[in-house]
């Protein structure tokens, strides 16, 4: 009768030491099963269910973190001067836009005439075309508003004259 007691103590120490190797610690996303790492950290035991790691991939080298960056750019350099007289262009198409949406502007004001334009043929026995047209004025003078300061954001920003 000693022999099956010792057996079952025996047997009962080797599960018990076998699953104190075997705890899991989380800490954050990280898992661990260093004791003395998880108890610095404070790290919270892994209890019931199992535990699958997957080994992440490994860091590149630094060599081959030199080698990407000495690759030619598929940006080359722009000459000073090239980039200039392309800003220059693009500062003189930006100025020729705002004068054309200034002038679409004025003309806009005109025919809205302060929120009264003058009636057009068969806006004179229909009223709600009048309406829906005057509507219309207002929402494109907005509209070419918004336009405009947009074309000088984009000049103060191109450094103009």
């Amino acid at each position: 009768m000693k022999y099956p007691v010792l057996i079952t103590l025996a047997a009962t120490l080797l599960v018990a030491n076998s699953h104190a190797e075997n705890r899991i610690f989380r800490c954050g996303n990280e898992y661990t099963n260093n004791a003395a790492m998880a108890q610095s950290r404070g790290c919270k035991l892994v209890e019931g269910g199992n535990v699958t790691v997957v080994e992440g991939t490994r860091v590149a080298a630094p060599s081959a973190v030199r080698v990407a960056t000495n690759a030619p750019s598929t940006n080359p350099r722009v000459d000073s001067n090239e980039q200039r007289a392309r800003d220059n262009d693009a500062r003189a198409i930006l100025e020729a836009e705002l004068r054309k949406a200034e002038a679409r502007q004025a003309e806009l004001a005109k025919e809205y005439n302060n929120g009264e334009p003058d009636k057009l043929g068969p806006e004179t026995k229909n009223y709600q075309k009048y309406l829906d047209r005057v509507a219309e004025l207002k929402a494109s003078i907005a509209r070419n508003e918004s336009d405009i300061a947009g074309i000088r954001r984009e000049l103060g920003r191109a450094g103009a004259k």
